[in-house]
């Protein structure tokens, strides 16, 4: 599993936790932050992970406009916690991260809805992000 795909699930899990149980973004990033500096192995993904989630928070507004936008009679309130949290990141990447082609973030993404989230997930995930990417 490549340094990338190990920073989108710690992105995941950082942006699901903020959401779900509304624990505050700082003291979450700060314990994964002590926890890559304890653990070298973590290290090469944390930083990836911590431009996502800055990303995601930075641009918050836009991408929930955009996911909003393109996914056609769902509101972000309405979707699971989980899709919420990949279609932000994914989104982040195709619209504000030039280093990842479209394709990547949109696989990657509908990797992690289909192992966390709903049977339907991949596809709607996929769908959303399409969207987003051709519009942008």
């Amino acid at each position: 599993m490549s340094a990338r795909t190990k920073a989108r699930k710690r992105a995941l899990d950082i942006l699901f936790q903020a959401d779900v149980r509304g624990d505050e973004i700082g003291t979450i990033l700060a314990a994964e932050a002590k926890r890559a500096a304890n653990e070298p192995a973590r290290q090469a993904s944390w930083l990836y992970a911590r431009e996502i989630v800055d990303g995601v928070i930075d641009n918050r507004d836009a991408i929930d406009e955009q996911i909003t936008t393109f996914a056609k009679d769902w509101s972000l309130a309405r979707m699971p916690a989980v899709d919420r949290a990949v279609l932000r990141m994914a989104a982040w990447e195709i619209l504000y991260n030039e280093e990842v082609p479209a394709a990547v973030a949109i696989d990657e993404a509908v990797e992690l809805a289909k192992e966390f989230s709903t049977d339907d997930s991949g596809s709607f995930v996929h769908g959303v992000l399409a969207r987003i990417a051709r519009a942008s």
